[in-house]
């Protein structure tokens, strides 16, 4: 494990740039696969070289709404106005969270807002799948106070930057790490959220690109931007807590800066291909040595192991002639984001981490859960009959159904062990995106416990569709083979709140640094049948949403 992670084992921490570095958490916690489910006391954290503990609740926990203003500038002045009104008139708690929040009578798309800010860092964009057009249906109180001009209006996206408070920590997500994350979350503030990502294999050192990441990172931003179906919303968080010497006055210093560097002006992003040359693109692996680990994936499940399906997955090192935007580019693949989630995340000091992903991997609100099984992949055709004739193809592969079947039996498993019960429905069909096709099938249940929720989380990922199954085994098979490290690609990214939460699979996606062009990151299902050069192709395929926004300048692939 890297030196420089192990001494900034962070935290939960409060944001200040300087404090946040001297941020830390010591946490004994037995590792598993991907978590720790130690359920002792919550994490020690330190703030300013000051240690302290996260037991009692905040508390404070308050949203403030005010008046609708017709102008992002305006919305800006009046959370100003607000944050001097609280350091006037704090709350007499010496620990808490108030989200202050001003209406936009303009639909502004948060992306573009976030284009805006002159790539502040940290910062987040999460955008929920465009077939349901919102990822939440929330009442805001437009007069500050008087419950009968509520209007109920639907969250499309979300873009946030700075940190009120950031959760991260060189040790596996664990029982303690989701409750400290929890303190800062309430249903009466179904806004204050927690947006961040987990790596895929928390038993796998971390490489250098990964390293600000650490083995997960959430934050609840500093100041927000919410996408409305019908209007916006621009809001600050502010977080304190006196026993960790971060008390309110040092978060509204910290919030007045951030708020200093914030821009109004928004304009639209141009949602089209960039002029970006590729100059190289480096497979990890090359095509000679992914024939080889297919086929050897392909005898170990044909022996007498317990081994039925690995996902074996690609690294492409895309060097361009001028740096990519993430934004920019993450604008572009929203284009082709139908049925699809979006996300950003970049802590400071690191590359962004972006993706247009299909998988869910949970969707709780209350008691509820929901998640999916998605396998198989084929490509779309180019008139409707022959994207007929294809799913049709999709829908009769032994292959593709043996995959399917894994998946999805796996995930109905997990989830009736926290579940009274689980429905299916339907077991079997066809979601299409843009470019590909994919078996699907929809699962859900209700939980007994929202505690269970770190359960499901711990449960379902990773899942059979980015890991193989057994998990273990298959495990081991991927850590033996690949010789990249997949950081955040394919493990939980979303959402933390205090009523409901969200999280997809974070595939289709790539790590973009200034200087260093991508990182473009596929995957593909080994299973009796699979064949390594059609396997080859389906990560061509995957990877094709990234790789379409370059001009290319010489050969994509440089033989080794």
């Amino acid at each position: 494990m890297a030196t420089a992670q192990a001494a900034a084992a962070a935290r939960p921490c409060f944001m200040d740039p300087e404090a946040a570095a001297k941020c830390s958490i010591t946490v004994s916690s037995r590792q598993t696969i991907h978590f720790s489910h130690h359920r002792s006391q919550l994490c020690s954290l330190s703030m300013n070289g000051c240690q302290g503990e996260s037991h009692l609740p905040l508390g404070t926990v308050e949203t403030r709404s005010f008046p609708a203003v017709p102008s992002p500038s305006l919305a800006l002045d009046r959370l100003s106005s607000a944050i001097s009104e609280l350091k006037s008139n704090p709350p007499p708690s010496s620990s808490g969270i108030i989200r202050l929040q001003v209406p936009i009578q303009q639909q502004i798309e948060a992306i573009d807002w976030l284009y805006a800010q002159d790539q502040f860092l940290p910062r987040c964009f999460f955008s929920g799948r465009c077939q349901t057009g919102h990822f939440s249906d929330l009442s805001f109180d437009y007069t500050n106070g008087n419950d009968q001009n509520q209007s109920k209006h639907k969250l499309v996206s979300v873009a946030g930057v700075g940190s009120a408070v950031f959760f991260q920590d060189v040790h596996p997500f664990s029982y303690r790490h989701w409750k400290s994350l929890k303190r800062f979350l309430s249903t009466e503030c179904p806004l204050i959220r927690a947006y961040g990502a987990i790596r895929f294999d928390a038993r796998a050192n971390i490489s250098s690109e990964w390293e600000a990441f650490g083995y997960f990172y959430f934050m609840i931003p500093q100041v927000e931007f919410d996408e409305l179906e019908e209007g916006s919303m621009l809001a600050t968080t502010i977080a304190w807590d006196n026993a960790l010497s971060w008390n309110l006055g040092h978060a509204i210093d910290a919030l007045k800066a951030t708020m200093h560097q914030i821009s109004s002006i928004v304009l639209k992003l141009r949602r089209q291909v960039p002029s970006t040359l590729m100059l190289r693109n480096n497979n990890i692996p090359c095509k000679t040595y992914w024939d080889l680990a297919v086929n050897s994936a392909l005898r170990k499940i044909r022996s007498n192991s317990a081994l039925i399906k690995v996902v074996l997955a690609r690294s492409s090192r895309v060097i361009t002639a001028t740096d990519i935007d993430p934004i920019a580019w993450l604008a572009c693949l929203q284009v082709e984001g139908e049925n699809a989630y979006q996300f950003c995340l970049q802590p400071p000091n690191a590359p962004a981490f972006i993706g247009n992903t299909p998988e869910q991997l949970f969707h709780r609100k209350w008691l509820g859960i929901t998640s999916e099984a998605l396998a198989g992949t084929r490509a779309r055709g180019e008139s409707m009959p022959e994207d007929l004739e294809i799913e049709l193809e999709l829908l009769s592969s032994p292959k593709d159904h043996l995959e399917f079947t894994i998946v999805r039996e796996s995930i109905q498993r997990k989830l009736e062990n926290v579940c009274d019960s689980v429905q299916v429905e339907p077991k079997k069909a066809i979601r299409k995106f843009p470019r590909v096709q994919h078996l699907y099938a929809k699962l859900a249940g209700r939980l007994r416990s929202e505690d269970d929720e770190f359960d499901i989380l711990s449960s379902l990922h990773p899942s059979p569709a980015v890991c193989g199954f057994p998990t273990e085994e298959a495990r081991l098979l991927i850590a033996e083979t690949e010789v990249f490290d997949r950081g955040m690609y394919a493990g939980p990214v979303g959402w933390f709140g205090g009523g409901e939460s969200e999280f997809a699979v974070g595939i289709r996606s790539a790590l973009v640094e200034k200087g260093l062009g991508a990182m473009i990151y596929a995957g593909t299902g080994v299973v009796e049948g699979s064949n390594a050069s059609l396997e080859w192709d389906e990560l061509e395929l995957k990877i094709s949403q990234f790789t379409k926004l370059l001009k290319l300048e010489v050969p994509l692939e440089i033989k080794s």
